[in-house]
């Protein structure tokens, strides 16, 4: 795996989520993520991609579509491809 240019750790509220109504509260928070990210790691969608991987997507939906969790804590970095850069958020790994 080549070296990353930019990673950083977030701890992304999704409280908010809580005030839309109950049947789309995962898929709202999952665009809450990418979102806060874009804002964040200033991403430019038109040379760039935001990536989520499985593990992010199954934390979001561990509890149901109707309880995202409050907050999530990410680890966003950014890699250079054939095809542009892509934006990848995970979960950090435990230390």
């Amino acid at each position: 795996m080549v070296e990353d240019e930019e990673a950083r750790i977030y701890n992304i509220p999704l409280g908010h989520v809580k005030n839309v109504p109950r049947t789309v509260r995962a898929p709202y928070a999952v665009k809450q993520i990418r979102r806060f990210v874009k804002r964040h790691m200033k991403v430019n969608l038109e040379e760039e991609r935001i990536f989520i991987s499985g593990e992010v997507n199954e934390a979001i939906w561990a509890r149901g579509i109707q309880k995202p969790p409050t907050h999530l804590r990410v680890s966003v970095a950014r890699h250079e491809d054939e095809e542009g850069a892509i934006v990848e958020i995970r979960l950090p790994e435990e230390e």
